[in-house]
């Protein structure tokens, strides 16, 4: 399965895909040598941060394993609920919890999506190595005129 990797780096986040299958049993938080993600990040140190699964499920940290579990959620991670009608008074009422499905901190192979940051650099410029091609805009050609 193939895994959507992001890195962020000061501001910046670069996508790397990998086929993979030794990220699976690595956690949310662990620390990994950047060569498991792609062999331009060798010598970098990369920290997981998130994960999602193929459904859109979040990782949460505090859930060991890899299975989906329905928590009951405070405000925080996963839960994004506002309350119905007025917009402006009482945003979050007091005491408002809401079961939600999440996953397991492990990444499994349902795992699609994995977010990180770079923990310790390498030799390399970070900006050079996912620096985007020049792309070579085509010149518009001369708008043809009409005859009559």
């Amino acid at each position: 399965m193939v895994f959507k990797i992001n890195v962020s780096h000061k501001g910046k986040t670069f996508k790397v895909e990998t086929e993979s299958e030794a990220l699976a049993g690595y956690s949310i938080g662990d620390k990994i040598d950047g060569k498991e993600f792609s062999e331009d990040l060798t010598g970098y140190e990369i920290e997981i941060t998130g994960t999602s699964d193929k459904s859109g499920f979040m990782g949460m940290p505090n859930i060991d394993g890899p299975n989906l579990h329905k928590v009951l959620l405070s405000y925080g991670k996963g839960m994004h609920k506002k309350p119905k009608g007025e917009k402006k008074t009482n945003k979050r009422p007091k005491g408002l919890r809401l079961r939600k499905t999440v996953r397991g901190k492990e990444i499994s192979l349902f795992t699609v999506q994995i977010n990180s940051k770079v923990a310790k650099e390498g030799s390399k410029k970070f900006d050079d190595l996912f620096e985007a091609p020049a792309e070579e805009t085509p010149a518009e050609a001369p708008a043809e005129e009409k005859k009559e």
